[in-house]
């Protein structure tokens, strides 16, 4: 397991537009999310050993904020092909099984991560009011093997300061996870 930190895209820059499918074939767009009073945009996978530590909090995380107008959005950019585990067959078994109330969609041609400098699983980006980037960091302190309880302190609390107009609490420390499993060929030129 090599972990790649995040690229922490630039705070303020607008959300990046996407179209990308759910593993049913039903599409999503940013659109879909303007009337949100926050978005959560999450680069994941099946596999990650991160992002399963802190599935189970982030469908958590997602429950507790949706009455409050918190839209999230999961997307899986890794090559499907050398990674079969994060097939959008599997990714459909995996948002079943983790009990997902938000859309986990597929970016088959990882565009879309490129454009939002995705780098790790998870990566995690909080777009805030005009859908322009409050925060972009961790998910919480917890790894695999150092004992931290998945709460997603750090991203709660970046939401609560979203929606209740106060500054995002500092510093805002990078992700860390898995590398994103680029096809051959297709990775980007911001490492």
């Amino acid at each position: 397991m090599v972990a790649t930190h995040s690229t922490m895209l630039p705070l303020g820059t607008p959300a990046p537009d996407f179209r990308l499918p759910d593993p049913h074939g039903k599409w999503f767009t940013l659109d879909d999310f303007r009337d949100s009073r926050a978005l959560a945009v999450l680069f994941i996978c099946n596999h990650c050993p991160y992002v399963k530590l802190i599935r189970d909090a982030v469908v958590q995380v997602g429950n507790d904020y949706a009455s409050r107008g918190v839209a999230l959005v999961a997307i899986s950019s890794n090559d499907a092909i050398r990674y079969p585990a994060d097939s959008p067959g599997k990714m459909a078994e995996d948002a079943r099984e983790a009990g997902y109330t938000f859309p986990y969609l597929y970016d088959e041609t990882q565009e879309v991560a490129k454009v939002y400098r995705a780098a790790c699983t998870p990566d995690i980006y909080l777009f805030g009011e005009g859908l322009r980037l409050a925060y972009r960091g961790q998910f919480d302190g917890s790894r695999p093997g150092n004992g931290v309880k998945p709460t997603g302190r750090d991203l709660r609390a970046a939401i609560d300061a979203v929606l209740g107009g106060t500054p995002i609490p500092e510093p805002q420390i990078p992700s860390i996870g898995c590398n994103i499993k680029w096809k051959p060929g297709n990775e980007p030129d911001y490492f």
